[in-house]
């Protein structure tokens, strides 16, 4: 009894983890307090193992989501004394606004789905140029970013993709009108003679949702609420000098200088792509696909109630509220949280949801990464009562002007690639602002550290899933292993992109800041 008890409780430690991973984390645990308390010196080094664990977990985070593991090794560090819950308490205070932004946000897009899939329908279905569709997805999906949660907008493309993709290997597969594959991945009633048509489907909605999530990545940089730490950094911004850190419209423009110029180049990247037809994109949708797809969005919108029809008005003129209630907040300095929650109670007042249940599922999607962000906060509460990133500050301090702003900028960008990038920012942004408080830089350096710090964290981050949340999330659905895109896949059809934009973000680092 004892032997079966102690059996299941290994296989639940982690869940599915693999038994490599789980046994890693043991020893994770075992040895921390170890270094803690038995080397000499052992503080800083037990620091900064921790701090690398950590960045193990999340870059491991396609084998078990970062919660549990990032969680065990920060309930560890608060109960061995290196850090204290009333810092964790103080960071994760500080840092409230991202929290709002995470919870509120993401849910009012939640509610906004529908009109964001009749959007995206119909430019897929509406043109017909590879070429153009492409340049058309990737700036929607800028553009929706940059106002909404970039996160969302992929899980709504995806949405679209795997709707679509269902529909037809459904009907290659030769099922019934109504019918659907159990398993997406199962080509076993595919004839030969549709194999063909299904892998060129395929690979057109691989380029497809590469372009859209790199678009959400162009974005997501350019605003207050396109990426959570955009707000941190905003926030930090201004509560360094006592003040309400920038609003909407001046975080525009102080990232304009980078963002704009790495905009411009990452869209030239999607078009050259297209036309070049390398790195696996330049496929077109064949006829007979696009046939069985315009068939059923009319059956579809056939269908469509009236009610229904009421619900994407609704949903549509909420969207209008938000991109205005974004652009006034710097008139009124409204937390964006808080415009968050007006959209849920605009979205779903007008649209008939009201139930509880039917609310609730708006919060799945968020809640997961808001408690790994007060687990973040937690490590860098380790970071700061340690002073671990005061050596490497300093030598970036040693530099100055320019050459400070391209060293953390690339230094961002290179921990962003196989870290969680919100989880670096808050990191640098403590160091840069211990930095301005200690008098080794002044009030114009420190906001174009705060733009090289939130552009390398955004900018070269394209380059592997776990650098940005949307890629991580693209490759954990269903979608990716039916349009057979694996994560070393993802990370070559992302190297031109990583390649032209980090080049161009650095240049206009060095040459417009």
């Amino acid at each position: 009894m004892a032997q079966s008890i102690r059996s299941a409780f290994a296989q639940n430690f982690l869940g599915d983890s693999p038994r490599w991973y789980k046994q890693t984390i043991i020893a994770f645990l075992i040895v921390n307090p170890i270094l803690w308390f038995l080397l000499p010196g052992g503080e800083f080094i037990a620091g900064w193992v921790l701090v690398l664990q950590f960045i193990f977990t999340l870059a491991m985070a396609l084998r078990c989501y970062p919660l549990q593991p990032g969680g065990l090794l920060a309930i560890q560090a608060v109960l061995m004394g290196m850090t204290s819950p009333e810092t964790l308490y103080t960071k994760t205070l500080d840092n409230f606004p991202v929290i709002l932004l995470m919870i509120f946000m993401v849910a009012g897009i939640f509610f906004l789905k529908e009109m964001l899939l009749y959007v995206f329908t119909r430019i897929l279905l509406g043109v017909r140029s590879r070429l153009l569709l492409s340049l058309l997805f990737s700036a929607t999906a800028a553009v929706l970013s940059a106002y909404l949660d970039a996160l969302t907008v992929t899980a709504v493309i995806i949405s679209v993709a795997i709707g679509f993709y269902r529909i037809y290997h459904s009907v290659s597969s030769g099922l019934k009108a109504g019918e659907v594959a159990e398993r997406l991945t199962d080509d076993s009633q595919v004839p030969d003679d549709k194999m063909a048509e299904l892998r060129q489907f395929r690979a057109f909605l691989r380029g497809l949702m590469m372009h859209a999530a790199v678009g959400t990545a162009l974005g997501g940089v350019t605003t207050l609420v396109g990426e959570p730490q955009n707000l941190l950094l905003a926030k930090e911004a201004g509560r360094a000098f006592g003040e309400a850190g920038w609003n909407f419209g001046q975080f525009f423009l102080n990232m304009a200088p980078v963002t704009m110029p790495v905009l411009v180049v990452g869209l030239l990247t999607c078009a050259t792509l297209e036309l070049i037809g390398k790195f696996g994109y330049g496929v077109k949708l064949s006829p007979a696909v696009r046939e069985v797809l315009e068939r059923y969005d009319r059956e579809a919108s056939e269908r469509r109630t009236p009610r229904q029809n009421a619900a994407l008005v609704a949903q549509g003129g909420a969207a209008v509220i938000l991109i205005v209630a974004l652009s006034l907040h710097q008139l009124h300095h409204t937390e964006v949280g808080l415009i968050g929650l007006m959209i849920i109670v605009l979205a779903t007042a007008f649209s008939g949801v009201t139930e509880e249940h039917r609310l609730g599922k708006a919060f799945q999607e968020a809640l997961p990464f808001t408690a790994l962000l007060v687990v973040f906060f937690g490590i860098v509460a380790v970071i700061y009562d340690q002073k671990l990133f005061k050596p490497v500050t300093d030598l970036i301090f040693t530099r100055d002007g320019t050459e400070q702003l391209a060293i953390m900028y690339l230094a961002n960008g290179v921990l962003s690639l196989i870290s969680d990038n919100v989880f670096v920012a808050t990191v640098y942004i403590a160091e840069v602002k211990q930095a301005l408080f200690d008098g080794l830089i002044d009030r114009p350096q420190f906001e174009l550290l705060v733009v090289a710090i939130n552009t390398g964290t955004n900018i070269p981050s394209v380059g592997t899933p776990n650098g940005q949340a949307a890629f991580l999330f693209l490759l954990t659905t269903a979608l990716a292993p039916a349009i057979r895109l694996s994560y070393l896949r993802m990370v070559l059809m992302a190297l031109p992109y990583t390649i032209t934009m980090t080049a161009t973000g650095l240049l206009a680092i060095i040459y417009l800041l």
